[in-house]
């Protein structure tokens, strides 16, 4: 029988005080899944076209460029600024033709791709294939430090378009990859190194978004930090740091125009006010509600007809960094404090079961997810966890866990915290940023020592999308620079697959392989409560946690 530990030295009320604000991720097969629970039918209304609405935003770490983009406070504006070869369903997450009108390959390895007429820009200029193209190469090109850029590793002569050192002196030996090639204005062909399985799901993507000729006849103009151009149902037309407003393109030729016409992002650096304009009807979409309203359902109380719940493609880990010489070289130790989270109380008593224990690195919503993958170490069990951290030889010194400020996390850190104290006897203790960004940035930079929270929410729906990303060497999203030569080879053997099932399995395979040598510790899996005012209907959340925009409207 498991052993469930109190949430010790904090009750659950101390606990719940230490609330702040955001499930705020890196980045992003959802067929089944949808909104697990709703508040009321007053989501549900006829929907008009008109008028403008407000939703909770947070700062993006890094400038509004499709390619340089990683993370959710960025990627939620974006998603509404661009358009891509691929739409991902909003309901199902399932991959539909956008800008693309085909996508044809024989091999998986050469594509030829056409793209439909008559797409614009925001500016008013035509989407062509080069476009395309020279977009996607000036985001590969490693002097441009896209931290998007190494999706277009697949690509045939993407390793000539590399530095030849981390500082850039030794520049790359081509501007242009060879597997890119621009047949005429609507057709451009791609040639991958390998075979890829999977590239058309991919290419739904942020960093795959076509860039307009103004961008790329002048790249370094910081204008487009904050004001991108994109082919998208929407576009920027004001970014202070408390707002960012964006609002319909005129020249929008897709078929998924939302039906409001202005949409602004209200910036909060802290969930209770954001949720207190909810519940007042100051705020019209809120997709983060505090852990503390979460406790015996206050939330449904305060909102009631006015909420929902939305299982999304979203994960929760704690990773140690690579700097952090105990940790990373102490495979023993990293199990041990894995198997010593009650991720079951936890869950159950801070999120009131938003959150599902994780027994894998993948979300369950995708294709390919297998339970269970995590094994021993995502089980709370407290004696193994102590008769493995006494063989491990234990932390010396303080054992810190960094999370941002402005995000919801200090209650369930403090308790794992709390938890490793009394179990294990280590020394353990918060280390709060002021925001989200300068966590990210602390990370980026390699700063931090012990462990720091990680999220990921999908950005296409695919079991390779949770592993590749953070865990191949040398991979952007790599924080501790995690580095495994078999798990990259049996990434590589799942790529080359000749279907979607070859594949899968290929990358369960390797995904078992961080039982042994694991990058991080996973937490939990997220369904993402969400509110919305009595201003508006047709309130959803796509499976990627993200709204969709295509379906508010004001009532």
């Amino acid at each position: 029988m498991r052993h469930m530990r109190p949430l010790i030295a904090l009750s659950l009320a101390g606990l719940m005080t230490l609330s702040a604000c955001g499930e705020d991720v890196a980045a992003k097969d959802d067929s089944a899944a949808g909104s697990s629970a709703a508040g009321g039918s007053n989501n549900s209304a006829p929907a008009k076209d008109g008028g403008s609405i407000t939703v909770r935003g947070c700062t993006p770490q890094n400038p509004l460029i499709p390619s340089n983009t990683n993370e959710t406070c960025g990627g939620n504006v974006l998603d509404a600024v661009t358009a891509r070869l691929i739409h991902y369903n909003p309901d199902t997450a399932k991959p539909e033709m956008d800008i693309a009108q085909s996508i044809e390959t024989k091999d998986n390895q050469n594509f030829t791709v056409k793209i439909k007429p008559g797409y614009k820009f925001s500016d008013g200029t035509k989407v062509k294939a080069q476009n395309f193209v020279a977009g996607w190469n000036w985001a590969a090109y490693g002097p441009n430090a896209q931290q998007s850029g190494y999706f277009f590793e697949p690509i045939e002569g993407y390793a000539d378009e590399q530095c030849g050192d981390e500082a850039c002196k030794t520049k790359p030996k081509v501007k242009t990859m060879s597997g890119l090639k621009v047949v005429d204005d609507h057709t451009f062909t791609i040639k991958t190194t390998e075979k890829v399985s999977n590239l058309k799901v991919r290419l739904g993507y942020t960093a795959f978004a076509p860039l307009p000729d103004a961008f790329l006849k002048d790249p370094t103009n910081k204008k487009w930090e904050k004001m991108p151009i994109g082919a998208g149902p929407y576009k920027v037309t004001d970014n202070t740091a408390t707002a960012i407003t964006v609002a319909k393109n005129e020249n929008y030729a897709g078929a998924y125009q939302g039906h409001v016409d202005k949409v602004t992002f209200k910036i909060y650096n802290d969930a209770s006010p954001a949720y207190n304009d909810t519940v007042a009807n100051n705020l019209d979409i809120n997709d983060l509600v505090p852990t503390d309203q979460l406790t015996n359902d206050q939330w449904k109380s305060d909102l009631s007809g006015r909420w929902a719940i939305r299982q999304s493609g979203i994960n929760q880990t704690l990773t140690y960094s690579g700097k952090d010489k105990q940790l990373a070289s102490n495979k023993d130790l990293v199990k041990a404090l894995g198997m010593d989270i009650d991720r079951e109380t936890i869950t159950k008593q801070i999120f009131a079961g938003s959150r599902t224990p994780a027994d894998s690195w993948v979300s369950p919503v995708v294709d390919g997810y297998k339970k269970d993958q995590c094994g021993q170490m995502c089980k709370y069990d407290k004696d193994k966890a102590v008769e493995l951290y006494k063989k491990s030889g234990g932390y010396k010194g303080t054992l810190t866990i960094a999370v941002n400020g402005d995000g919801d996390h200090k209650a369930w850190s403090q308790a794992i915290c709390n938890g490793w104290k009394n179990d294990l006897g280590l020394k353990c203790q918060l280390k709060v940023t002021p925001d989200f960004k300068t966590l990210r940035d602390m990370i980026t930079k390699r700063q931090l020592q012990g462990f720091f929270r990680t999220g990921w929410q999908m950005d296409y729906p695919s079991i390779e999308n949770f592993l590749t990303p953070m865990y191949a060497t040398g991979a952007s999203s790599n924080d501790n620079d995690y580095s495994n030569k078999a798990f990259d080879a049996k990434l590589a053997d799942a790529a080359a697959a000749t279907n979607t099932g070859e594949a899968n399995k290929l990358y369960q395979e390797a995904e078992k392989m961080l039982v042994e040598d694991p990058p991080n510790i996973p937490l939990w899996t997220t369904s993402t409560p969400f509110a919305w005012s009595n201003k508006v209907a047709n309130v959803k959340l796509t499976p990627f946690g993200t709204i969709d925009f295509q379906s508010v409207s004001v009532k």
